[in-house]
């Protein structure tokens, strides 16, 4: 009999949980370990972030769910991972045994490297439910006595979708309140680009959102490094494409949300072998540690490099459809391992989003995720808003029944089919 742990309960962990309990044997044992009690759907919180959901609406007890599953379940914080005794130790004082353990914490976000920023200081949030909740109840005090807006992300940001989701939604909820005209609104990135995503853009990202923003009359800053956050103003370095200071900007805002970096939990870092200096999990093909073989990661907390340098650091994002692909992958080679046998399930690392703004969309498929690509799509247009409301629907519907049918493939097989049909008929 093997103990299996999984230390986190997001989009990865969650679903981890449930297909490796698919794949394990009966005597086999599976543990789920998070520091909250229930679920986030992560995607849906730049909707919190104005009030179009709230904090029931994109949550899921966990507790019950689990139980169903016969998958126990603890809610308690990791305070230190001990790798070389095969142990957790949690912040209640308890430590869990395992056999084998896939890490799916997420990150930490790393506000603190930058002064005055995040939530408590002189920005807002959408990175957790509960940042996006507060985000949208001032976004009604910011409505009721408007200025301007910044929105973007920091040097060493990694996940950029949910920063151009956000800015777009903005603008579609001012333009309903009939107060757009009221608002400059600025987006400020460390991408090289607009649409660069931290991919080297996919299809044509950059022409495509760069005409969205002209058409909302968005402004843009690149390769923007944020030196400061003051009460009213952000404070940033613009660097030229040989990564040389080109200019120092001071930008009056009256809400700002930025995306920050991300790091590995404080209970990985610094451990030789398992993280890197950021403290995200090294893993190999198999999403395996290779210092500590029984340990597995899946999710925004590994390690992974980026594809080219930029004049202003920007990370790698780790989308819905890599991490069910790392899920599908470890929950096929842990049982393998218990039996005796050598991983094979490799993951495919494709990436797929649909980022909504708040009545059109914009969707992009790379497969791989770096370049050069098999499939290198981008596209834009209201089905991208309905598939997105759909998405949120499917997703927590199979994780409040536990199910561990893989979304993304299906979307992906779906919407090529449809491509497919539509060349065939225009000859």
């Amino acid at each position: 009999m093997a103990h299996v742990v999984v230390l986190g309960a997001g989009l990865g962990g969650t679903l981890q949980a449930y297909e490796l309990k698919e794949n394990l044997g009966k005597d086999d044992r599976l543990t789920v370990i998070s520091d909250k009690p229930y679920f986030q759907f992560t995607p849906s919180n730049p909707w919190a972030g104005v009030g179009w959901r709230k904090k029931e609406d994109i949550t899921i007890d966990l507790a019950p769910v689990m139980a169903r599953r016969g998958i126990e379940f603890l809610c308690d914080g990791a305070r230190r991972l001990h790798p070389g005794e095969n142990r957790i130790e949690l912040h209640s004082g308890r430590s869990v045994e395992y056999d084998y353990l896939v890490i799916a914490t997420g990150p930490e976000l790393a506000f603190d490297e930058i002064e005055g920023f995040g939530p408590g200081q002189y920005t807002h949030s959408v990175c957790q439910v509960e940042h996006a909740t507060v985000s949208g109840e001032r976004w009604e005090a910011f409505c009721a006595d408007p200025g301007p807006i910044v929105v973007g992300a920091v040097q060493g940001a990694s996940c950029f979708g949910p920063a151009y989701e956000y800015v777009m939604i903005l603008d579609t909820d001012l333009r309903r309140r009939k107060i757009r005209n009221q608002v400059p609104i600025t987006f400020v990135t460390s991408e090289p680009y607009v649409g660069h995503l931290g991919l080297g853009g996919v299809g044509d990202t950059k022409g495509m959102l760069e005409s969205i923003m002209r058409d909302r009359d968005i402004q843009w800053v690149t390769n923007a490094r944020v030196d400061r956050f003051t009460a009213d103003a952000v404070h940033f370095t613009e660097f030229d494409e040989e990564g040389q200071e080109k200019k120092a900007h001071e930008l009056p805002f009256k809400y700002s949300m930025m995306l920050p970096a991300f790091r590995g939990i404080p209970a990985l870092r610094d451990i030789e072998g398992l993280v890197n200096p950021r403290g995200f999990v090294i893993t190999d093909e198999f999403q395996r540690n290779p210092t500590y073989p029984n340990i597995f990661a899946i999710g925004v907390c590994i390690a992974i490099a980026p594809p080219k340098p930029t004049p202003v650091p920007t990370g790698v994002p780790k989308t819905g459809f890599m991490i069910e692909s790392m899920v599908t992958a470890t929950a096929h080679n842990i049982p393998r391992l218990i039996r005796g046998q050598d991983p094979v399930e490799e993951p495919t690392w494709n990436a797929l989003c649909l980022a909504d703004f708040g009545d059109r969309g914009a969707a992009f498929l790379a497969m791989p995720q770096n370049p050069p690509r098999n499939v290198n799509w981008s596209s834009e247009g209201r089905w991208v808003h309905w598939g997105k409301l759909a998405f949120e629907w499917y997703f927590m519907r199979k994780i409040r029944n536990g199910v561990s049918e893989p979304f993304y493939e299906k979307f992906i097989m779906n919407r090529l089919k449809i491509s497919k049909l539509k060349e065939a008929k225009n000859g």
